[in-house]
């Protein structure tokens, strides 16, 4: 490589600052696979193991297609995709229904443990979810925030709202859990099986996707709110506000 080349392993601004766009999220990871799993998967259409395997495929390309899209690991894509793994592999190798209920509780329930855990650590992950690079001007925050000498306050409402996110997770885990129970009740290998699915997955969004962010929402808002307290000025002093 020569001096000149740049260095492509850093990601451009443009990639960086890209925002998802909600409803190509809800097309490709709930709308799409919902509609092939429940009209499409039988034997007149793509039958049942072609059927779970394009409808599955969607919120597999969203995942990769978001990496290639941003040049980062958003984890949460990346806990997409494994969650559709285990989902096909689950449905292909013909286990029990009851997987499927443990598999959907385990992963938020996994990450609402990890953040809950991590909010008595040195790296509380809530700061990765809700006060992060992608909302908040950082170091103008810490700059503030060390102007005031209120590290100690603002590591207190950092406990508050790890708390709060992982309500949030829980109250997801539970939902997954007793909406795969109450849907999925058929074995795989069979037409009402990946109709289920589909049933489950255009319900995870009313009933467990909107109601968690909820939640999320007002842990945000609780940090903000907190932030203004603590420094004295309006939240959008410290907010990244896209220049045209």
């Amino acid at each position: 490589m020569s001096a000149n080349t740049p260095n492509n392993s850093t990601p451009s601004p443009d990639k960086q600052n890209k925002k998802e766009n909600l409803w190509v999220n809800l097309a490709f990871n709930i709308a799409i696979p919902a509609i092939i799993l429940s009209k499409f998967s039988n034997d007149e259409y793509l039958g049942i193991t072609l059927g779970l395997v394009v409808a599955l495929a969607f919120p597999f390309i969203y995942g990769v297609m978001d990496f290639f899209q941003r040049d980062k690991i958003n984890v949460f894509s990346v806990l997409g995709v494994i969650s559709t793994l285990l989902t096909g592999s689950i449905s292909l190798l013909k286990l029990g229904p009851e997987y499927i209920a443990i598999k959907e509780a385990a992963i938020p329930g996994l990450i609402g443990l990890t953040v809950f855990i991590s909010t008595w650590t040195r790296f509380p992950l809530v700061g990765k979810l809700i006060m992060n690079e992608a909302i908040f001007n950082l170091s103008k925050l810490n700059q503030a925030i060390s102007e005031h000498n209120a590290e100690d306050q603002l590591k207190k409402v950092l406990r508050n709202c790890s708390i709060l996110v992982s309500l949030s997770f829980a109250f997801s885990s539970t939902m997954n859990y007793l909406l795969a129970v109450w849907v999925v009740v058929s074995d795989p290998g069979t037409v009402a099986y990946n109709e289920e699915l589909g049933k489950m997955t255009a319900l995870s969004y009313p009933v467990i996707a909107l109601p968690s962010m909820i939640i999320m929402g007002t842990a945000l808002f609780y940090l903000v709110r907190h932030i203004q307290k603590i420094t004295g000025k309006g939240i959008e002093e410290f907010l990244l506000i896209e220049q045209k």
